[in-house]
């Protein structure tokens, strides 16, 4: 079955989205994921820490300061899930968790020298990889990449994906 172009398309056929195109699409996300995550996977194991940890620190890094309610956010995950791992990461001296100014209910994260130094790990195994797949496939590709990640996000995190484009 071939779908047909919408409005503003020209009437072209638009091949790529054939059922066929996209299982190989998603195929090819799924083991490209399996790439991505199989270096800092086996830098996490010798921690003794998982994806969840990495994602924590990745955003903590990020924005620096950011509130648990902010990474419970981004991250999408339980408040019981996060704590679990926040408690890992400020116990083995990798973040350090401030009470707010102005509100002391509120718990500000920080990475501690140690954990930049682990996160940093993590990341330029990543950014070797992306770099060498964006070398590869070239500058229109690697633009074109990003809209297809940016239309498959959810309109919440695509705002949260914004303001960390912006730097914030």
């Amino acid at each position: 079955m071939t779908d047909h172009a919408g409005p503003g398309a020209g009437g072209e056929s638009l091949l790529y989205l054939t059922d066929e195109q996209l299982r190989k699409g998603i195929e090819a996300m799924f083991f490209a994921y399996r790439g991505f995550t199989a270096d800092p996977d086996r830098i996490l194991a010798e921690n003794g820490y998982g994806r969840a940890h990495h994602r924590a620190l990745h955003f903590i890094r990020r924005c620096p300061g950011t509130t648990v309610n902010n990474l419970l956010d981004i991250l999408g995950v339980t408040k019981q899930s996060l704590n679990r791992v926040l408690r890992t990461l400020i116990e083995d001296g990798l973040v350090e968790s401030r009470v707010g100014n102005r509100d002391k209910r509120e718990r500000h994260l920080y990475l501690t020298d140690k954990g930049a130094e682990l996160e940093t790990r993590l990341s330029e195994v990543q950014r070797e990889r992306m770099r060498a797949a964006y070398r590869a496939a070239g500058p229109e590709a690697v633009a074109g990449f990003r809209k297809v990640l940016e239309a498959m996000m959810d309109p919440q995190l695509r705002a949260h994906f914004n303001r960390l484009k912006e730097g914030g």
